[in-house]
């Protein structure tokens, strides 16, 4: 049994971040937090780097919470991780992620631009991070829906503990 108090939620635009958020908040009682609210200010204006690293802190600070968010190049990754126990990172398709994004919102170019090059370019860097700044928290790379229903599954019949 793994006891599961801190969850970071990472991947490509359009994976199901927040969905997977909302769902595992449910199953745990874990408070979620969409770190997008946080971040992105009127005009869709990204914090600065500084101030995010600040307002992560700040956040993570509690004792029990999930955090959904990948906010490609602007992101500070390493405040949240490193309170991390838990790290769960979305690895679907492109064309899959696309067709969500597509289905939710009118996103601007540079979004786009980050979700096509997101394994190629982001993937690595990522995987890195959490091997440097969560290595010793439990890592899941869920590469499609019915993996991610697996684990949510798995939480739901108590193998994740809060």
């Amino acid at each position: 049994m793994v006891f599961v108090k801190r969850v970071v939620i990472l991947g490509r635009g359009g994976a199901g971040k927040s969905t997977l958020a909302t769902a595992l908040g449910a199953a745990t009682g874990l408070p979620v937090v969409e770190l997008d609210q946080h971040f992105w200010g009127p005009g869709l204006q990204a914090t600065p780097p500084d101030r995010w690293a600040v307002v992560q802190g700040e956040l993570a600070g509690a004792d029990e919470w999930i955090m959904d968010g990948d906010l490609g190049p602007h992101d500070v990754l390493d405040v949240r991780l490193r309170r991390a126990d838990t790290v769960l990172l979305l690895d679907y398709s492109f064309p899959r992620c696309a067709w969500r994004a597509l289905r939710r919102s009118r996103e601007q170019l540079d979004f786009w631009l980050w979700v096509w090059s997101w394994r190629r370019r982001h993937r690595r860097p990522l995987i890195e991070a959490i091997r440097t700044h969560a290595a010793g928290a439990e890592l899941h790379v869920l590469r499609n829906p019915p993996a991610t229903e697996r684990f949510l599954a798995n939480v739901r019949d108590g193998f994740f503990t809060t």
